[in-house]
């Protein structure tokens, strides 16, 4: 049995993050490239990119990817905090 990953959500500053957080939000639905890019309309081969930090990767297809997968961009000025900012999530 697979052990629940906590996934710490914040503040991204790089394409290696994003891909990364995208990467493990993926992983702990139980999702493969495969059933995403059916769910999302996307080729594997971009989600697989985009998950690497890919920097050239098509804005659209990326918010795609992460609406697809129940999460959302804030965008938000830097130093600003809220009660939920940096909070490390453990799912049920």
């Amino acid at each position: 049995m697979h052990e629940k990953q906590d996934i710490t959500y914040g503040s991204i500053r790089t394409t290696d993050e994003l891909g990364r957080l995208v990467r493990a939000n993926r992983k702990q639905q139980h999702l493969t490239l495969e059933r995403l890019s059916g769910l999302g309309k996307l080729s594997t081969r971009f989600l697989s990119e985009f998950e690497r930090g890919k920097e050239t990767a098509e804005i659209g297809k990326v918010l795609k990817t992460i609406s697809t997968l129940g999460l959302e961009v804030v965008i938000q000025p830097r130093n600003w905090k809220t009660p939920a900012s940096n909070v490390a999530i453990t799912p049920k």
